[in-house]
């Protein structure tokens, strides 16, 4: 298969706060030019937040694309220059009021690379202190402990649908599996 695909323009169509609309004018190997429009995103941190007692730390909100309250774990957009592990960092302060002092790095995905460049970094986040939150600008996020057996039966139900919560609890069974068979 040739591999030469060539970007032949691009123009900005629409500048959000969190992200940009961008059409591409695209040639592809067999000479065809087509026209693509891309959310350009900054990608973002979420963690699977694991207390001792094999807990973890979700927040419930309102996401107006899904129409409902969802229940998910704690993440957000990266800033620009930040790290995806600074961001985390953050985003479980601001979400959760917790801070972790031990972080290991499960998964890079992108949800959606048909139309969306967004890549999304999965941490598990252990070692957990609760602290003053700083609440950032968080608005009618609900901080939530489920115990993880509840968090993947509610998986298995269909009622959590996050694709960045469902990786993440499929991501830390697979490192409990391989930590086990090491043993």
């Amino acid at each position: 298969m040739n591999n030469t695909y060539q970007t032949k323009s691009s123009r900005e169509i629409y500048r959000g706060p969190f992200f940009s609309l961008q059409e591409y004018l695209v040639k592809f190997p067999n000479g065809e030019e087509k026209k693509r429009i891309i959310l350009e995103h900054p990608g973002a941190a979420a963690a699977i937040a694991l207390l001792p007692d094999r807990r973890i730390l979700m927040v419930r909100q309102y996401r107006k694309a899904a129409g409902k309250i969802t229940l998910e774990i704690p993440a957000g957009k990266l800033d620009e220059g930040e790290t995806p592990e600074d961001c985390i960092r953050r985003e479980l302060m601001e979400e959760t009021g917790y801070r972790t002092k031990k972080l290991t790095h499960l998964r890079s995905y992108y949800p959606s690379f048909g139309i969306s460049s967004e890549i999304i970094h999965v941490y598990l986040a252990e070692d957990l202190h609760r602290v003053e939150s700083s609440g950032g600008d968080e608005i009618a996020l609900e901080p939530v402990i489920i115990p993880l057996d509840e968090v993947k039966e509610l998986i298995e139900s269909g009622e959590i649908m996050d694709s960045k919560t469902i990786i993440g609890i499929r991501e830390l069974e697979l490192v409990r599996v391989k930590d086990n068979t090491h043993q």
